[in-house]
């Protein structure tokens, strides 16, 4: 049975934070020549280039302060975790690996690499997105969690 949270149904909020996000990738490709992957980002902090590391800086603190910014203003959504910390850690882990494996995570892939139209990012895409169904599907229907 497929319960839906009506009340959590927000297509203009949906419709405006993916125009904002297709923006933000633009921009961020048009103004530095780069794409805006999360995990790219990240990773280019562990091996630093001194000329690179406050756009990076500025950039994670940007998506860390957003929320902040957004309480100011409105309420920020209820949060929600069904897993224990050996969950939470196992999948992060997981996705770690998951974006090493595929050069990428699903802001790079997903929404720089598919404007972009590329063939690997349409892999890597499908790929997260058919993991993550089969996932969902396992531990919902099989295991019954």
């Amino acid at each position: 049975m497929i319960d839906i949270a009506w009340s959590q149904f927000t297509p203009g909020a949906a419709l405006t934070g993916g125009i904002l996000i297709g923006l933000a990738a633009a921009s961020f490709l048009l103004l530095n020549g780069r794409i805006a992957g999360i995990s790219g980002i990240l990773g280019g902090l562990l091996t630093p280039v001194r000329t690179d590391i406050l756009w990076r800086v500025a950039f994670l603190g940007g998506l860390i302060g957003a929320p902040a910014v957004w309480a100011l203003f409105a309420q920020l959504p209820p949060v929600e975790i069904n897993a224990g910390y050996p969950a939470l850690i196992v999948a992060g882990l997981l996705v770690g690996i998951g974006t090493r494996y595929a050069s990428g995570c699903t802001s790079g892939h997903g929404v720089c690499g598919l404007s972009r139209l590329s063939l690997r990012s349409l892999v890597a895409t499908l790929s997260f997105m058919a993991t993550g169904f089969i996932t969902v599907f396992v531990i919902r229907h099989l295991i019954g969690a």
